[in-house]
């Protein structure tokens, strides 16, 4: 009498499964065809067009290293709120950075200022509840993003890894950083990761809070608009730059895709820094060819102070092709390096969440900032160089002489690929 209960427990199982493993959409299957480079107008034509919000003019960008100078600029920056502040991320933990963000929104939500906060559920577990009632006892309004619920189970694994603050429609900051205690000091010890975020000003910050309002939407049926979250912003700089997103629900190839069109367009360099580098055979075969065009390409992961080995090991299974191609692989030594930073040609420079692995590019909801200054590029690829000081290359004879677990796992990944 029960085998029919049971069966149907079992079939729901798998169904979620499935559901929570799957993007739902066809992905990019085919290489994409090299037709210009990054310094013809068709470049930059092609992102705007095909990535989202097409490329505009007006920004100022500012690079802040590690904790020391992230945190303060996005305090000063909800300490300068008017009217509005928008925050999306996925880690925020408990500790002092914590509960420092959390008071200054409430300060400024007493103030009168609309505070939206969207924080992952998953990401958020760790952070003190205390927080949570701090802030919404301010009036705050705080969600937590895809939370469990029994209407939204084929959802668990659709993770927000978005990193956004909005201030007045006006100024925005993105890029590697969450809230924890690893993110603070200046990468010192192993305990103080390396990571870089950007404080952006100018008209783009107009993608930024779309970009945060989608997820918000989703999260709440609420659409927040007006003067107030979307004002008219004059040029401050004469940057150009676009920010785009991707998720599972629409558009999850779209980082990719603009990964594997940077890549292609390329001409004389890649530098790549991941925090998480587990590219799947396209994109290798992308990188490999930039290659063999006589690009240098330089790509820089964690070594072994990381915080998820697995990670580590599978990235370090898929460098072979790389390698024999004559790609430079890098191991940052101090301590975890979360940074993400792709920079071509000294020209296009991509900061965001997003990583480079199945997880971001299929799985979670992500957001990157592309900017198109070689000044700005100039400078982003000297700090690239910088960390290279501090790393251990690869090459491939010793990558060949690695630990025989780490061969086994090479059998293992493509079935966790999708997943990591």
């Amino acid at each position: 009498m029960l085998t029919i209960p049971i069966t149907a427990f079992v079939t729901l199982v798998i169904v979620l499964v499935i559901a929570n493993l799957s993007s739902g959409e066809k992905k990019i299957e085919h290489k994409i065809e090299r037709r210009y480079a990054s310094d013809d107008p068709q470049f930059l034509r092609s992102m705007g067009l095909l990535l989202g919000p097409p490329v505009i003019s007006g920004n100022q960008f500012s690079m802040l290293r590690n904790g020391d100078q992230i945190f303060p600029s996005m305090l000063d920056g909800i300490r300068s709120a008017r009217r509005t502040i928008t925050f999306e991320t996925f880690i925020y933990w408990s500790g002092e950075i914590g509960e420092q963000i959390a008071q200054a929104l409430a300060d400024k939500a007493r103030e009168g200022v609309a505070v939206h906060v969207l924080l992952d559920w998953v990401g958020s577990s760790k952070m003190d509840k205390r927080y949570l009632n701090i802030l919404r006892d301010a009036g705050a309004e705080v969600i937590q993003y895809h939370k469990p619920h029994w209407t939204g189970l084929g959802r668990m694994n659709d993770r927000t890894h978005r990193k956004l603050l909005v201030i007045d429609g006006r100024v925005g900051f993105t890029g590697g950083v969450g809230i924890a205690p690893e993110w603070t000091g200046n990468a010192q010890d192993e305990k103080h990761w390396r990571d870089t975020h950007f404080r952006v000003a100018g008209p783009v910050v107009g993608h930024m809070q779309a970009v945060f309002m989608d997820n918000w939407v989703k999260a709440t049926g609420n659409v927040l608009h007006g003067e107030e979250y979307f004002p008219k912003v004059e040029p401050v700089g004469d940057g150009l730059a676009h920010m785009f997103s991707s998720s599972p629900s629409g558009g999850s190839d779209d980082m990719q895709l603009m990964y594997l069109m940077a890549i292609t367009a390329a001409t004389r360099s890649i530098h790549l820094a991941s925090a998480y580098f587990v590219p799947d055979k396209l994109t290798i075969n992308a990188i490999v060819e930039a290659a063999k065009r006589g690009v240098k390409v330089q790509i820089i992961t964690p070594g072994n102070r990381i915080d998820t080995h697995t990670v580590r090991e599978a990235s370090r299974a898929c460098w072979g092709d790389l390698l024999r191609a004559g790609v430079e692989m890098y191991e940052y030594q101090p301590t975890m390096f979360h940074c993400k930073l792709l920079v071509v040609d000294e020209y296009l420079v991509s900061v965001g969440s997003t990583n480079f692995d199945s997880r971001s590019f299929k799985l979670n909801d992500e957001a990157n900032l592309n900017i198109y200054d070689r000044d700005f590029a100039k400078q982003q690829a000297a700090i690239f160089t910088d960390d290279l000081s501090r790393s251990q290359r690869i090459r491939l004879e010793a990558w060949l002489q690695r630990p025989l677990k780490e061969k086994l796992i090479e059998k293992v990944v493509p079935l966790l690929d999708t997943q990591l």
